[in-house]
């Protein structure tokens, strides 16, 4: 079975993630090693270091789906969410105002 990376790259690969953990470091590092993305990915993977990316919507926010945000105004309300249900054909940003507005008159 050939070797894909000597101890030498992988302390390498570890140690400038480790410094600097972000897509650019692993560019550098396949650049540097003449390997791909998704093989230095993989070696840092198993190595244990690396760090998915957490997802960010346009705005900057963490994903939150129409479900959720239905089950927060359940919670708010103190009912059951299935009886809410028929707010997942609202348009999300409608859900998130209202869900807004419960909390804001929730803390008065």
């Amino acid at each position: 079975m050939a070797v894909n990376y000597t101890e030498k790259d992988v302390e390498l690969i570890v140690s400038a993630y480790k410094e600097n953990p972000s897509r650019e470091t692993v560019e550098v590092l396949a650049e540097q090693l003449n390997k791909s993305i998704k093989s230095i990915i993989g070696k840092l993977s198993r190595e244990g270091v690396y760090q998915k990316a957490i997802y960010r919507t346009k705005t900057g926010e963490l994903p939150v789906t129409k479900a959720q945000l239905i089950e927060e105004l359940a919670e708010l309300f103190e009912i059951s969410s299935e009886r809410l249900m028929g707010l997942e054909k609202a348009p999300k940003q409608d859900l998130k105002m209202l869900l807004n507005g419960v909390r804001r008159l929730k803390c008065e």
